[in-house]
């Protein structure tokens, strides 16, 4: 690294964020249309969860739609439920910041470190941030790109206006954003986040102090 880390580019969810659980997500769904939530473990028995995370899925917004209605016909839903299940997969506040998200944000920002969001996604996510300081969003769907493209990541750090070796990519996933070591960058994995009350970015407010 660097001797002075200029730039910090965020993972959004499973690392600032709580991504929602299959059961949370479908017991949601129901919950929304009046139905039964009893009834959550069965529709999860119906859908084919493979056919959800295919390839490419989150380079274009129309192909994401598309795709998880054709797995929800598959399992036999009815339109009502597969409306309410892609309603709560994109909604922004079912998926809540982590306890020390907005702290960390606000003090990468207080020392002058430029922040960016990178995030293999399907949906806007910028009006989850107002009134946090991020500089930058990269998101896939925008971009027609998607993690572990090297290609991103060089996307985001052109839009920070950083050089890798002073920019810390931070996320939860060796598989994606561990790929950020082939932009040159030095990257810091932490435990995907189980609970909004789990503390781990203190890391990075850590190597900030460190760099002083």
């Amino acid at each position: 690294m660097s001797d002075r880390l200029r730039a910090v580019i965020f993972d959004w969810r499973g690392t600032l964020v709580l991504a929602p659980t299959f059961r949370g997500w479908v017991a949601e769904a129901l919950r929304r249309i009046g139905r039964d939530v009893g009834q959550t473990a069965e529709v999860i028995g119906r859908l084919d969860v493979r056919r959800l995370d295919a390839p490419g899925m989150d380079t274009d917004a129309d192909l994401h739609r598309e795709t998880c209605h054709a797995a929800f016909r598959a399992a036999g839903f009815d339109r009502e439920l597969a409306d309410s299940l892609y309603a709560v997969e994109c909604d922004l506040a079912f998926n809540p910041f982590a306890v020390d998200a907005a702290p960390t944000l606000r003090k990468l920002h207080e020392h002058g470190v430029r922040i960016g969001v990178l995030s293999d996604i399907h949906f806007d996510i910028r009006p989850a941030f107002e009134g946090l300081p991020v500089d930058s969003f990269v998101l896939s769907f925008e971009h027609g790109l998607v993690k572990p493209d090297p290609a991103i990541f060089r996307l985001a750090l052109d839009e920070l206006g950083a050089a890798p070796e002073e920019t810390l990519m931070v996320g939860d996933r060796s598989t994606r954003d561990g790929a950020g070591v082939e932009a040159g960058m030095p990257t810091l994995l932490v435990p995907p986040l189980r609970h909004v009350d789990d503390a781990r970015l203190h890391l990075v407010t850590a190597l900030l102090e460190s760099n002083g």
